[in-house]
């Protein structure tokens, strides 16, 4: 998955044309931080057209884990224990990232066969066809990526947990935050990302399909 982020965004925000050195690690380190981020916030923040996922619904509501969301094509009950899964039929989108179904109950439209023999054979589990995405990085996104790599790319020092140094009467401190090597994600970075709303809601089972 590409980087969320890249080195024109580096160079606009320390003023300056990255250095050889830099330029050398500053590809792997955006690819960390972007991994950072979509793990932290479960997003992918890319365009993707008709993924599958199989999700659980809950009180009859099901939860897209993408936003943003672009269409619904399909929604099919997952059988178990050798039923066969149903399109559903009469279920709504809110436009947003919910999908409800026609009642609160997992078992729907199904034949009356199923229905009035094997209830457990639906559980509550779907298969979604759905669109999602962004073409463009939402700017907020990309300044934490950003700010995440600067942190580490210019320290001066690669050596882990070394936030500042002194060479005879020369000074130089960072805000901190760096680790050497590493890029790290900082609880003002997580802040950034949740109040912006892009935190994926805890309690969510989610398998996707390419």
């Amino acid at each position: 998955m590409d980087a969320l982020t890249d080195l024109t965004a580096l160079e606009a925000r320390i003023g300056r044309p990255l250095t050889a050195d830099e330029a050398a690690r500053a590809n792997a380190l955006l690819a960390d931080a972007s991994a950072l981020v979509r793990s932290y916030t479960g997003q992918d923040f890319t365009r993707t057209d008709n993924e599958t996922v199989v999700v659980r619904a809950q009180q009859g509501e099901i939860r897209l884990p993408q936003r943003p969301v672009i269409d619904v094509t399909t929604v099919v009950a997952v059988g178990a224990g050798g039923a066969p899964d149903l399109p559903i039929v009469g279920w709504q989108w809110d436009g947003i990232d919910i999908i409800r179904t026609s009642t609160d109950s997992p078992i729907i439209n199904l034949p009356e066969l199923w229905h009035d023999e094997d209830v457990d054979a639906y559980p509550g589990t779907y298969r979604v066809t759905y669109s999602h995405g962004v073409t463009v990085v939402p700017p907020d996104v990309v300044a934490v990526v950003a700010r995440m790599v600067l942190r580490t790319l210019t320290a001066p020092t690669v050596a882990g947990g070394v936030v500042g140094e002194t060479i005879g009467p020369y000074s130089y401190r960072t805000d901190g935050s760096g680790v050497g090597t590493a890029v790290v994600m900082t609880d003002e970075d997580r802040k950034m990302l949740s109040l912006a709303g892009y935190r994926r809601k805890a309690g969510m089972s989610m398998v996707r399909f390419r």
